[in-house]
Formats: C-alpha cells, structure tokens, sequence
C-alpha cells in the first residue's frame, strides 16, 4: 500500500490525473466521467517518472520473474517498457495497435521468439480491451505472455472479468481507490466523494452517482 500512496501521491501532484465529481469529463463513449487520467505526464516530470520506472521493474521482477522480454503497448506503453528494460537490461519492444502496411507489414516491433516469456506494460488499465488485444498479437506470435504491469487501474468489473476470461493478469501500481484515498486525505477531494467516485467505478454507464 505504500507504494500504491506514493504513486497516487505523484500522479495528482503533477496532475496526471485529475478528480472533478462536480464537473465530470466526457470520454469519447459519452460516458460521464469523475476522473481523467493521462500517464504520459510522468515522462516530464523527472522525480515521478523515476518512482513510477522503478516500481514497474520491481513489480516484474517480483511477480513474473521468469520475464525474459518487455513488451510495450502502443503508443502509451512504449517509454515505460524502454525505461523499465534498461533498468532491468532485457530486451524490449512494443505492439502496434494494427500491422504496418509496408515494408515488413509488422505488427510487433522488435526482436521476438516462439516460446520466450513476457511482460506487456501497459500506462492504464480501464476496460481491458486495449491491453487484451495485445496480449492476443503477442501470443498469436508465439510468446509466452506472463502477464501485464500497469501504472494505473480503475479496477472496473467490466475489465476485471475481461483479463479472467483471457487468462491474463495485471498487476498495477496504483488504483482507484488508492487515489481517492490519498486525494480525500490531502484535501484534494471532499471525504463525502470518494463514495461517489467509487460508485462510477462500479458502472460507469450508471449516472446516480453524480446526484
């Protein structure tokens, strides 16, 4: 839990992420958001950035130690696994979200073999459905996929039951609930909405929570 605080700490401190119950976002589904998330601030923001790298090579040597290849999700996956790889001195590459078409027409980028085992790392996971299709190519290629680490996750039922059904596991460093944790105790959201944000985790569809 420590380091999920510190996490959650570092992420609205450089307002990767940002809670507004009061003035929700709207997401490209139309869905009414509390929260908007975006990762790629922690590449600019060096103390954070450093923290976030660091805990993601050691949640893959803690819970896939048998890791023997990085494999980042385009394009927000990208800088994390080429960081967490020369922390770590693997090998790294990244899934294109489609296959290029020319040249090679390649859809995973970077040097891969029939039977090594990976890592996929991921910036966010919502859905699951971006991470999914990843680990969809990587085995279709041949790999062993051991499963994900992410930044962040908003622990969504939806995306839970999607990586069961997939047989794959994620592991993150920093939650919801961390977050409305750490945004209650700061000040940053009154105590009375971490119930309400939590709400929305359980189905965003819903709108009640914003009454």
């Amino acid at each position: 839990m420590e380091l999920k605080r510190k996490i959650a700490e570092g992420l609205l401190s450089i307002e990767a992420v940002f809670l507004r119950p009061e003035e929700p976002f709207t997401w490209a589904s139309g869905i009414k958001s509390p929260i908007y998330c975006d990762n790629r601030l922690t590449l600019t923001a060096p103390e954070v950035r450093t923290a976030v790298e660091e805990g993601l090579a050691q949640t893959v040597k803690e819970h896939y130690p048998e890791c023997e290849v990085l494999m980042g999700t385009s394009t927000a996956g990208i800088a994390h696994a080429a960081i967490v790889g020369h922390l770590m001195n693997l090998p790294m590459g990244y899934v294109r979200s489609s296959a290029k078409d020319h040249g090679r027409t390649n859809q995973i980028e970077g040097k891969l073999l029939p039977g090594q085992k990976v890592v996929v790392i991921e910036d966010l996971i919502s859905t699951g459905g971006s991470a999914i299709d990843c680990v969809k190519v990587l085995r279709e290629a041949g790999a062993e996929v051991l499963g994900i680490a992410s930044i962040f996750t908003y622990g969504m039922k939806k995306g839970i039951d999607r990586m069961a059904e997939a047989e794959v596991k994620n592991v993150s460093l920093c939650d919801l609930d961390a977050l409305v944790e750490v945004a209650a105790d700061t000040g940053y959201i009154k105590a009375e909405d971490k119930e309400r944000i939590l709400k929305f985790r359980e189905n965003p569809a819903d709108e009640s929570w914003m009454k």
